[in-house]
């Protein structure tokens, strides 16, 4: 299983999972945000279709109040995610193809009972800032 990715005993209170190391212009816009706000996460690169048992064995142990999953081209990462598990899952969408609008609207197209929420392409900061007003909402 992959082991958190915190130099700390203390809870990772947001998992950030991208789907390849190729995503990291977009996921480091997300730790630059947690980082400001002392938000403690956990960053993991797990393939929906390259990880997956890994993937279901991370979510199986995740003790996170949210997910922030980034991907691109068919983008399934964050419906796999939302299908695991009842936490909020954000979906980032990444321009690896098409400028990006098949990352986006792979993850809007989620069916009933499996919510994403998805910020703009490539908008990892966004991600953040959404997961700590949620967690806001959690206080």
């Amino acid at each position: 299983m992959p082991k958190p990715n915190v130099d700390s005993d203390e809870k990772s209170l947001i998992s950030i999972i991208a789907g390849s190391t190729s995503d990291k212009v977009v996921y480091k816009k997300t730790e630059e945000i947690l980082n400001e706000n002392n938000i403690k996460y956990d960053l993991q690169i797990l393939s929906a279709h390259r990880n997956p048992k890994e993937l279901d064995e991370y979510i199986d142990n995740c003790d996170s109040l949210i997910y922030i999953a980034v991907a691109g081209l068919s983008a399934a990462l964050p419906g796999v995610i939302a299908s695991k598990t009842d936490k909020p899952v954000i979906g980032v969408p990444v321009s690896a193809k098409l400028g990006g609008l098949d990352a986006l609207l792979s993850i809007v197209q989620m069916p009933p009972g499996v919510p994403v929420a998805s910020v703009g392409i490539d908008r990892g900061e966004n991600a953040a800032y959404l997961a700590i007003r949620i967690l806001n909402l959690m206080k």
